[in-house]
């Protein structure tokens, strides 16, 4: 549904409601749709916190801006945009001037920004803005809320990711990196003639990998958060709990201030919370300790109690402790010495996981795959011509690059591969 401004106030719940049940990656896409009518606009981007693998998203239609707009095109409005002052200006984006509405939220900790690059430079209602801003701040709590109860589905969608973004980043900074190094070796030669092209080309080339670097530390300080910050955080979130009551809250701080991947922040964050309040369910609990320990491979998140020291691991199956853990790869021990207490450690792997496995049959084109379709059926070479109106030395060629691609031997091979993952 598209908004205008003489929308009453029903339909806009709708359509803000249809926004927020799309899957995370459609969620940028169904909101531009529902703006439109109040914004007339060319393309969107958003800069956000919620998700670890990809904060910067954009929008648009083939030959729109989208395509050209970066991270660091937003940070300028990320710094100069308050959070519920919806903005509208005149900025640089892909190297070209635009008219844009800039709308930021704090409803997650470190804020988020929505950009929507406009197709004209006339002046917006406040009412409009208005839509668009409260709009803005729904989806924001809701990538929040996601984040925050740390769903093991888009969890374990994230941190995969996240491991491939990790690994793209790492591998184009050493190649821009070596790159221009090898540059700057050879401007700096002494066999050179013509000092002052070479003083000017030095000094692009070094401009050049100082911006190389300050865009990954831009990419680090969206996709991670430093684990004395996510301690205070929880600390925050915890006190409340227990502020009527008479058990008494110890809190351990992280004694080291290395970053944490964002996504394993808010599951750490959440899986604490979730062991305070099964803890809390027990009687006689005079004192309960929180802590979280660094080493170089692990988080651990440690709830220790001083209660009667009964308490299960079935105890912890309302909370989906176990499907949480599960997702980033995590596990849980349970230490209950009856009469003394419980002690329950949650522990998170802090390296980078392996990508999600891909579609074996992923690389084979269209055609392939109508030819695979009919080998996997006991076909020969001259049906499968017939079936598909080619003739069987075209057969045989698709059938050889088939094997190629999916790295077997035979036919039964590619047969079999494709029942199993068909």
């Amino acid at each position: 549904m598209e908004l205008t401004g003489s929308t009453p106030a029903g339909p806009v719940l709708a359509a803000a409601y249809e926004v927020i049940r799309q899957p995370l990656g459609e969620i940028l896409p169904r909101l531009s749709a529902t703006l439109h009518g109040l914004v007339p606009h060319l393309a969107a981007a958003e800069l956000s916190t919620h998700c670890a693998h990809s904060p910067f998203k954009t929008h648009g239609d083939s030959g729109s801006p989208a395509g050209r707009i970066t991270a660091a095109d937003l940070h300028p409005l990320v710094a100069s945009v308050p959070a519920g002052q919806p903005w509208q200006g005149t900025v640089q984006l892909g190297g070209t001037e635009y008219p844009v509405l800039a709308v930021a939220s704090d409803a997650t900790a470190r804020g988020a920004l929505l950009v929507l690059v406009r197709s004209a430079d006339s002046v917006i209602a406040a009412a409009d803005t208005a839509v668009v801003q409260a709009m803005w701040d729904l989806v924001t709590s809701h990538f929040d809320r996601l984040a925050t109860e740390a769903v093991p589905g888009a969890l374990a969608q994230s941190r995969a990711s996240a491991g491939e973004r990790a690994r793209v980043i790492a591998e184009l900074t050493e190649t821009h990196a070596t790159a221009l190094s090898g540059l700057l070796g050879v401007l700096r030669s002494r066999g050179l003639d013509d000092s002052a092209a070479r003083a000017a080309a030095v000094d692009l080339s070094v401009t050049a990998l100082v911006e190389l670097r300050t865009e990954r530390e831009r990419d680090q300080a969206v996709a991670e958060e430093p684990a004395g910050q996510a301690f205070a955080r929880l600390a925050d979130s915890l006190r409340p709990m227990l502020r009527y009551s008479p058990v008494r809250l110890e809190l351990g701080a992280p004694d080291t201030a290395r970053p944490l991947a964002a996504d394993v922040a808010h599951a750490a964050r959440a899986v604490a919370r979730a062991l305070l309040l099964t803890v809390l369910e027990q009687d006689r609990l005079g004192r309960i300790h929180v802590g979280w320990h660094l080493t170089e491979t692990e988080l651990r998140v440690t709830v220790r109690d001083d209660g009667p020291g009964e308490l299960t691991s079935c105890a912890l199956g309302a909370h989906r402790v176990g499907e949480r853990l599960d997702a980033l790869g995590g596990r849980l021990d349970v230490d209950a010495v009856p009469g003394w207490g419980t002690t329950i450690t949650a522990t998170f792997p802090l390296g980078t996981p392996q990508p999600m496995p891909t579609d074996p049959l992923g690389s084979l084109g269209a055609r392939e795959l109508e030819v695979l379709t009919r080998l996997a059926r006991g076909h020969r070479n001259r049906v499968i011509a017939q079936e598909l109106h080619i003739s069987e030395s075209t057969v045989k060629f698709h059938v050889a690059n088939i094997l190629a691609k999916l790295g077997v031997a035979s036919r039964g091979e590619a047969s079999a591969l494709f029942h199993a993952v068909a």
